[in-house]
This record gives structure tokens, sequence and C-alpha cells, in this order.
């Protein structure tokens, strides 16, 4: 049986091994990141979405990629956002009530 005795580069593979597992890492820990900031902007969009069709007024979602759908029944209006992220495509539902215009 051969012994081996000269390791010399055993440390720069180690290295890269360890170096390429934390870029993998930090690279699931941006697209995660990225992710939760595409919900966070679907839950805001569908809100505002709600919010400007319950009294009135047309609503121009911020991201030109949101599909937004707003349905209203029995005095509620629900919206509807869907946003393309990283990982998947993230959607959010709001719910308000319609206004009334008041006779002053």
């Amino acid at each position: 049986m051969r012994t081996v005795v000269d390791d010399d580069g055993s440390v720069t593979i180690e290295a890269a091994l360890a170096l390429s597992s934390l870029v993998l890492v930090a690279a699931g820990i941006i697209g995660a990141i990225a992710t939760m900031a595409s919900y966070i902007a679907a839950v805001d969009m569908a809100g505002a979405a709600a919010r400007s069709h319950a009294i009135g007024v047309e609503y121009q979602p911020a991201r030109e990629d949101a599909r937004v759908s707003v349905q209203e029944s029995a005095g509620l209006i629900r919206a509807s956002v869907s946003v393309d992220a990283p990982i998947g495509t993230m959607s959010a539902e709001a719910v308000f009530p319609a206004e009334v215009a008041g006779n002053d």
C-alpha cells in the first residue's frame, strides 16, 4: 500500500469547497429575502387596490409584473394580487367595505 506523504493542495480544495458552500447558502438567503419582499409588496398592493376601488379611484399597481383583480359582492371589495418572486409566485388578498356616498 502506498502512503501519500505530500499533501500539498489539500487546503486549497477544502477552502474551495467551503467557499462554494458559503456562496450557495448566501444565495439561498438572498433569494428568501427577495421572496419575502415580494410577498410584502403583494399584501400592500392588495390593500391599496381594495381601498382605491372602495372609494372609486382607479388603482395603478406599483410593479409592472403585478396581476391585480378586483371583485365586488355584497358591499365588499375583494382585491387579489399576484407578483412574480425569485422563488415562485406570491399572492395576497384584501377585503374592504364599499364606501356609500351620503346625501348632503
